[in-house]
């Protein structure tokens, strides 16, 4: 399993990127690579997804691990494929999605492509319940979600990564002074301060 790809954005294609990872070029299919684009030929972060079957074997690529566990759901459900998957993370927000499913919304999940009211009733019937505790940033409580969150979430990431508790605490005061509204940044700074060290 090929839980995470780092490495240097080399390039973006309609429906994927490469990653560079010390000359070997990874392409990871995403569900909207243009989201990449402002960190191109820089060392990017991409949680990853290796799908095996018969004829195929695809790497899928999300930015935060809430998309790809969703993602890992979404294929779960019958008659969910990757494509159907990856057509619904491209045009929603993880907390909303979740949200509609919990509250059993047939009209919100029929309004993705390929989404009829047989596979939205499927969807909320297997996934109903499922979601929430997994997720890093819950549709239940979006009210409670503080700049220590953000904060608490990149340090997880890191920790994720291999790094000891010892260089993280090094680094977090440097971090406290960055924007702590979003993590995919915080995680980068942090990746270049530890770089430093």
């Amino acid at each position: 399993m090929i839980a995470y790809v780092r490495g240097v954005l080399s390039t973006i294609q309609d429906e994927s990127v490469i990653i560079d990872v010390n000359g070997i070029g990874y392409e990871v299919i995403c569900p909207n690579p243009y989201r990449f684009q402002a960190h191109m030929d820089e060392e990017v972060f991409v949680h990853t997804y290796y799908y095996v079957r018969e004829d195929a074997h695809i790497l899928y690529g999300f930015q935060t691990n809430d998309e790809k566990h969703l993602f890992t759901k979404l294929i779960s459900v019958s008659g969910i494929g990757p494509k159907s998957a990856l057509g619904i993370l491209s045009a929603v927000d993880v907390s909303a999605f979740v949200a509609a499913v919990e509250r059993e919304d047939e009209k919100y999940l029929v309004q993705f492509p390929g989404i009829g009211k047989k596979t939205a009733r499927q969807i909320i019937l297997d996934l109903k319940g499922k979601l929430d505790s997994a997720l890093s940033i819950t549709a239940a409580k979006p009210e409670k979600l503080t700049e220590a969150s953000y904060l608490d979430d990149a340090l997880e990431a890191l920790k994720a990564l291999g790094f000891s508790d010892k260089e993280i605490k090094n680094i977090i005061p440097e971090l406290q002074k960055e924007d702590k509204q979003n993590t995919d940044q915080l995680i980068r700074t942090a990746l270049s301060l530890l770089q430093k060290t």
